[in-house]
């Protein structure tokens, strides 16, 4: 675990694929904080077998504030996405990811756009499906997305999260063929790691009202060497 940024308020840092980002990211910080009962506030999440940005709280203040921006832009996204009525406002809570996928674009998937989906999270099975229209425990999901590469078998997408569904990258984009390098569940057929990283990361610090920005080169592994210039 790489910590990227960290002060009175908040840390920054680089998770790794296998450590959870609740329990394992929360052990790690208070045995680096030397600090058994530090406060860790958590305010987003990614996947266990998912690396890379993410940004925790270590007041209940900061993790108020930053929850607040979190749900301003998710109310941005759903009036730019024609979901929600009001006024116009760019989103403050911005996440950005990078994946490897199968095959390259196609009449399901063009080389950019916008999927939209409703997706209906299996508690039980531990598993997330599209399914046709919305019903109680349905929820929509939306993304951006942009092909940046395509190297023999696979591409490498650009993504904007618009939603914060569980699994939601791996389900929509498997849901049109494409699944992500690694993901075993939702139907590739290369083992490893799930090829998807959080390469992005914008928000205001809850003190100083700055604008702070993280980013994450791209991997230098596999299957994510393949797109190196």
């Amino acid at each position: 675990m790489n910590i990227l940024y960290e002060d009175n308020a908040l840390v920054v840092l680089d998770k790794p694929a296998g450590l959870s980002s609740e329990e394992g990211v929360l052990t790690a910080l208070r045995q680096h904080w030397d600090t058994p009962d530090a406060f860790v506030g958590v305010v987003h999440r990614l996947d266990t077998g998912v690396s890379g940005l993410m940004v925790f709280a270590r007041t209940p203040g900061a993790a108020a504030a930053l929850s607040r921006q979190i749900t301003q832009s998710q109310n941005a996204y759903a009036v730019q996405d024609g979901r929600a009525e009001g006024r116009a406002e760019e989103p403050q809570f911005i996440k950005q990811y990078r994946a490897v996928i199968a095959g390259g674009p196609d009449e399901a998937l063009p080389a950019e756009g916008t999927l939209r989906d409703w997706l209906f999270k299996d508690s039980r099975r531990g598993r997330v499906f599209p399914v046709s229209r919305p019903r109680k425990g349905v929820r929509e999901a939306v993304l951006e997305y942009r092909i940046l590469k395509t190297a023999g078998n696979t591409s490498l997408a650009g993504i904007t999260l618009h939603t914060g569904r569980t699994h939601q990258i791996r389900v929509q984009f498997a849901a049109r063929k494409h699944p992500l390098s690694g993901d075993g569940k939702y139907g590739s057929r290369i083992k490893g790691d799930i090829a998807l990283q959080s390469c992005g990361l914008q928000f205001r610090h809850r003190d100083t009202g700055k604008p702070l920005q993280f980013s994450l080169p791209l991997p230098d592994a596999a299957p994510w060497k393949e797109f190196f210039e």
